[in-house]
């Protein structure tokens, strides 16, 4: 549980750096560059535990996969998405994550099943994300840039369908990570070439510092903690988690912007962690030769 909640407020607080950093990267060159400082931070790592490659073409293309799906498309996406449509929306739809997530664990896992607990879970964190981003939210679907809202309903599929496949992958998660970043990178700086050309070297003080930050902490970090809770906890009770980062997102708000800490942040904080606990309660298992009358 502090794990699950202290990865979702490492990523919430990237979105403070990115905001600092992308006016002078651009998106494009922002997700190179990030992924890339994270790979380089996890390398040295990798490389005295001893780097573990796949032994096999088909783990080649989970592992290829994987990278695609956990870093490089939904990152587009979800850049693309925000040029045009409100973060409430956005983050709305991503909301939806911890539902497929379920579903996904119950039908590909396992050791992940469906269970009532889980369901009344992802009901309370759904209800928190939308606590937290606002009713006004539910009114902009459907309405303006419906291409950008399925981008982003495309992104948290990505997420999803990633840390299922993750599953299948036997690397230890710091090795792992590691492997995955660099192949993210290679593609990430590719496709920012091609787009944007060369990347501006000229940075600011703040913006390198955010940029740092952000490959540092919510990349190289994050993402081997997301690896470690997704095998440990199973994806389901990970992703419920995620449910955290925008109240985790305003609370930073509050603490380093100066912004008005509200009762709906509590409330959705609240509706958010009790889902976590009701989803954690395992089902009473009956004991061979009972009944219920026993």
């Amino acid at each position: 549980m502090f794990l699950v909640a202290l990865t979702a407020l490492i990523w919430a607080s990237s979105f403070i750096a990115i905001k600092v950093a992308v006016p002078e990267t651009g998106p494009y060159w922002l997700a190179a560059s990030r992924v890339a400082i994270g790979f380089l931070v996890l390398l040295p790592y990798a490389v005295w535990k001893g780097i573990i490659l796949p032994k096999t073409g088909r783990v080649w293309l989970l592992v290829l996969g994987m990278s695609m799906l956990n870093v490089v498309v939904p990152f587009l996406l979800i850049s693309w998405a925000e040029l045009s449509i409100d973060a409430g929306v956005t983050s709305l739809l991503m909301g939806t994550g911890p539902f497929f997530a379920l579903l996904g664990s119950h039908i590909f896992t396992n050791d992940d099943k469906l269970t009532t607990g889980k369901l009344i879970g992802v009901a309370c964190g759904f209800g928190g994300v939308l606590v937290i981003v606002g009713f006004d939210a539910l009114a902009g679907l459907g309405r303006t840039n419906l291409l950008a809202q399925f981008a982003c309903f495309l992104a948290s599929l990505c997420y999803v369908i990633a840390g299922l496949i993750l599953r299948k992958i036997d690397i230890p998660p710091g090795r792992l990570a590691c492997l995955a970043l660099g192949i993210s990178t290679a593609i990430l700086c590719v496709l920012a070439y091609l787009s944007d050309g060369l990347p501006d070297v000229q940075l600011s003080m703040q913006s390198t510092v955010a940029l740092i930050y952000l490959g540092l902490i919510p990349t190289g970090l994050a993402y081997i903690m997301r690896f470690y809770l997704i095998r440990k906890i199973g994806y389901s009770a990970f992703a419920m988690g995620l449910n955290l980062i925008p109240v985790f997102g305003v609370l930073l708000g509050v603490v380093l912007l100066g912004e008005t800490l509200s009762i709906r942040i509590l409330l959705a904080l609240l509706l958010i962690v009790c889902g976590l606990f009701i989803a954690r309660i395992e089902p009473r298992k009956r004991m061979p030769g009972k009944t219920v009358n026993d």
